[in-house]
């Protein structure tokens, strides 16, 4: 059954995905969707889950690069991107690649690039956080008290790769590489403008190069109909086996599941599937029927309704 990745060009998170679809080497279907709300076509397969991207096959929806890339290794495990010598770091530098280092790489990045940025992309990024639109200079003054931040931690990256690795956790690759990756791409995704701030950062740069030269696999373009059809004609896969903290809901209980830091739209749907690393639920949708909605445990609040 084909992989299809709802994502667009310019998404650092959809070069993530993209990158681990390359390093598998692996065919895909790509999907358009709009960089802002109202995603229409997206809506009806992840039940309002809003960020990009989300890969589907058939009528299962995983939603969060983090799960992207587990359910990837999971189909397809050579070569892999978790090696086993090198997991628990690189899942610990992963997480701080998403949660500390990308945050004023956005900022600093987005309010250094206004004029070539999508006119209501600012808006639609505070309306995901819960913030009034910001004025364009309330953009850039942000990009300039992140500055500092993040050429502390550019630094970081380049004295950790000066031992002579040749990948962030160590000898092998690892989803981490990717996760650090996705970041410093961004500078320079619209623009080459901050390419400036990766001078006098020649391990980086040779990283960069190895990681790009994974490529995007093979991609042939999808209607955003199309994937809707292939939902529709399909049924979810059999729920893998789950594995519950004594804090979870039951099973077949019905839950809300939303992100805990931004773009906080709920899924609703009956829980099928939960262990320490994923969960699922299945929702019923008027367009395309029966859909499982799958996502990553961390960073993610599941609650009974």
């Amino acid at each position: 059954m084909d992989l299809i990745l709802h994502h667009y060009d310019f998404s650092n998170y959809s070069e993530k995905a993209r990158l681990a679809l390359g390093y598998k080497g692996l065919a895909w279907r790509g999907v358009t969707i709009p960089p802002v709300a109202p995603k229409p076509d997206l809506t009806p397969l992840t039940g309002g889950y809003r960020r990009t991207p989300v890969l589907q096959v058939g009528a299962d929806i995983y939603c969060d690069t983090r799960l992207i890339q587990m359910e990837l290794e999971r189909r397809f495990p050579a070569p892999t991107l978790y090696p086993e010598d090198l997991a628990v770091e690189a899942n610990m530098i992963a997480h701080w690649a998403e949660s500390q280092f990308f945050r004023p790489v956005s900022l600093y990045v987005s309010g250094s690039n206004l004029d070539v940025l999508p006119p209501n992309l600012q808006a639609d990024r505070s309306r995901m956080r819960g913030l009034p639109e910001p004025s364009e200079a309330t953009v850039r003054r942000a990009a300039r008290r992140n500055a500092p931040a993040v050429r502390v931690q550019v630094r970081w990256i380049e004295e950790l790769l000066s031992d002579g690795r040749d990948w962030i956790a160590g000898p092998n690759v690892s989803a981490a590489d990717l996760s650090v990756y996705h970041a410093l791409w961004f500078f320079t995704a619209r623009t080459d403008r901050l390419a400036f701030e990766l001078d006098g950062c020649p391990h980086i740069r040779a990283w960069i190069a190895r990681v790009a030269s994974f490529g995007n696999g093979t991609m042939t373009t999808m209607s955003p109909r199309e994937a809707l059809d292939v939902a529709a004609a399909s049924d979810p896969a059999e729920a893998l086996i789950s594995a519950p903290f004594d804090e979870d809901p039951p099973l077949g209980s019905r839950v809300r599941v939303r992100a805990d830091d931004y773009g906080r739209d709920p899924v609703e749907g009956e829980l099928v599937q939960i262990d320490r690393e994923r969960l699922a639920l299945v929702r019923e949708d008027p367009s395309v029927g029966t859909i499982a909605v799958h996502f990553p445990r961390l960073g993610y609040d599941i609650r009974e309704v």
